[in-house]
């Protein structure tokens, strides 16, 4: 991928090693466990931790206007991106597209299924992550015109203890990362399964991190 840095006129070529969607990581633990046992109820299998964190392909990235899914029954969902290059930090928008039929089945096979889009703009936000101002993040998603999501990153565990969590449960992540932050609820409580989706996180200085994209059936 090729990522630009706000602010700067540096461009980042980046290869990741690792892809990592984690999932179920709000803040509320009970507001969580709630929320997994409304999936259980329609047929969503609950993950194997709190947070979960699902491995995939890296050649499942994207920065394309235009994704290819193989199903009527998908749909994406606004997170926060960290992304991890030559050890540095910074902070991306992404959507993690899935599969929701097969959702019901195998989550990992699900999230698998579809590419996962970012957007090309990041900023850096240094090693330690000291000059995120988490807490005043707001993240957006729309399908077909209509918003789909609007909330405050705030309810979403902070990227740094996201990671330590990541290694107690997947061991040491070394070399470049990609770590895909989990999202907020549904405003109409349902998936949409629409075909342009826009993306955005709305920094406290004013930058919005967006993108935009398509998603098309898959030639048979």
């Amino acid at each position: 991928m090729i990522l630009n840095v706000a602010a700067s006129n540096e461009q980042l070529v980046v290869a990741p090693e690792r892809l990592i969607v984690a999932g179920y990581t709000g803040r509320d633990e009970a507001a969580v466990a709630a929320h997994i046992a409304e999936l259980e109820a329609i047929g969503v299998p609950p993950p194997p931790s709190v947070p979960a964190f699902y491995e995939l392909d890296p050649a499942l990235l994207t920065t394309d206007a235009v994704i290819e899914v193989g199903g009527p029954a998908t749909s994406g969902e606004v997170e926060p991106v960290l992304v991890r290059h030559r050890g540095r930090h910074f902070l991306g928008v992404g959507s993690d597209h899935t599969d929701r039929d097969l959702e019901r089945t195998d989550i990992t096979a699900s999230k698998a299924a579809c590419p996962k889009p970012v957007g090309a703009t990041v900023v850096e936000i240094g090693a330690g992550m000291a000059t995120l101002d988490w807490d005043r993040l707001t993240a957006v998603s729309s399908v077909d015109g209509l918003t789909y999501q609007r909330g405050s990153v705030a309810t979403l565990r902070h990227p740094a203890d996201l990671l330590e969590r990541m290694t107690a449960a997947l061991g040491e992540v070394t070399g470049d990362l990609v770590l895909f932050c989990g999202t907020m609820p549904l405003l109409g409580g349902e998936f949409v399964h629409g075909d342009h989706w826009r993306i955005h996180l709305e920094l406290p200085a004013g930058t919005v991190l967006a993108h935009t994209y398509e998603t098309k059936r898959r030639s048979l």
